[in-house]
C-alpha cells in the first residue's frame, strides 16, 4: 500500500512538473512560418510558466557558428580543471590561421600573444573562425567535447569538423550540428548556472552577451534588456538561439532552417527576415 501511494504520489509530481504545450502560441507560429522556402525548427520555453512550443524541435540542423557554444564549454571544463587559467597569454603563429577575411585573429602577426579570455572573446562576439578553431584545439579537440557533452545527457549536439571519425556528419551538417530543443537546453542550463559549474556558467552566458551580431532577432528586443545569444549562418542555413531576461516572462527560443531556397546575404534573406519576426512575436506575446 505505502508503495502505491508513493508511485501515486511520484506519478503526481512528474505530471504537474512537466511541460504543457502554449497551443495560442504554437498556432501563431505554425501560422508564421507557413511557406517558408526550406526546413524550419523551433523550440521556445516559456521559464515563468513552464510552456513550450515544438516545431521540428528535435530535428538535426547544422549549427554553423552555434557549434561555438559547444566549444566555449569544452574551454570552460579546462579552465575549471586548472588545466588553462582565464587570463593567460597565448602565442599566435601563423599555422593557426585559419583564411584571409573578415576574421581578426587571422591578421595577427606571426608570435604575437593575445589573452585566452580575448580569444574566448573573439569566437562569441564576433564569431572569429580563426579563433573558434584555435579554442577548438585547446579544448582537447572535437572528440574530447563530444565526450563532454554525451557526458553531460546531450545526445544531438555535436563538433563535426576536425573530428575524426565525424567526417560523414560533416559532410551533412558541417562544422556542428545540434536539435533546437536540445541547444535551448543547454541554454537554459546556462542560465541555470548547471553547466560545468555556477561560476562557469555565469561567465558562459556574460560573454554569451555580448554579441556584435545583433540584426536578426536582438533587433527585436530592446536594448536595455539582458539577452544571451548565438547566430549561425551558412548559405542554405540560417539559425539562432536567444534566452530573453525580461521581467515580466523570461524565455528561450531556438530557430534552425535548412535546406533554404534563398541563399542571399542581404538583409531580406527570408530566414532571416521570418527570424526577425518570431523574435518580435515572441517578445509581445510575453510581454502583453
Amino acid at each position: 500500500m505505502k508503495k502505491l501511494l508513493l508511485f501515486t504520489c511520484l506519478l503526481i509530481s512528474c505530471i504537474s512538473n512537466a511541460q504543457k504545450t502554449d497551443t495560442r502560441l504554437q498556432q501563431q507560429i505554425t501560422d508564421l512560418i507557413k511557406g517558408f522556402h526550406g526546413d524550419i525548427g523551433i523550440y521556445v520555453h516559456d521559464l515563468k510558466h513552464n510552456k513550450t512550443v515544438a516545431l521540428n524541435a528535435d530535428t538535426i540542423f547544422p549549427t554553423a557558428s552555434i557549434v561555438k557554444i559547444s566549444i566555449l564549454t569544452g574551454i570552460m571544463q579546462k579552465i575549471q580543471n586548472g588545466e588553462l587559467n582565464y587570463h593567460q597569454r597565448l602565442l599566435y603563429t601563423d599555422s593557426l590561421l585559419y583564411s584571409e577575411g573578415d576574421d581578426i585573429l587571422s591578421d595577427f602577426k606571426d608570435s604575437s600573444t593575445i589573452e585566452l579570455s580575448k580569444v574566448m572573446m573573439l569566437m562569441l562576439t564576433i564569431s572569429d573562425n580563426c579563433a573558434s578553431l584555435w579554442l577548438q584545439g585547446l579544448a582537447g579537440g572535437g572528440a574530447h567535447i563530444n565526450a563532454l557533452l554525451d557526458s553531460m545527457g546531450y545526445t544531438y549536439t555535436r563538433v563535426n569538423s576536425r573530428t575524426p571519425g565525424r567526417e560523414a556528419n560533416r559532410s551533412m551538417y558541417g562544422w556542428g550540428q545540434t536539435t533546437p530543443r536540445e541547444i535551448a537546453t543547454i541554454m537554459q542550463n546556462i542560465v541555470n548556472g548547471k553547466i560545468i559549474s555556477k561560476e562557469a556558467s555565469d561567465k558562459m552566458l556574460r560573454l554569451l552577451g555580448r554579441q556584435y551580431w545583433d540584426e536578426e532577432a536582438l533587433s527585436q528586443i530592446p536594448a536595455g534588456v539582458f539577452a544571451a545569444d548565438k547566430n549561425g549562418a551558412v548559405d542554405e542555413s540560417r539559425n539562432e538561439v536567444v534566452y530573453v531576461n525580461c521581467k515580466k516572462d523570461p524565455y528561450i527560443f531556438s530557430v534552425f532552417t535548412k535546406n533554404n531556397a534563398d541563399t542571399s546575404w542581404e538583409s531580406t534573406n527570408e530566414a532571416w527576415v521570418l527570424t526577425r519576426k518570431l523574435s518580435a512575436l515572441l517578445w509581445q506575446h510575453f510581454n502583453k
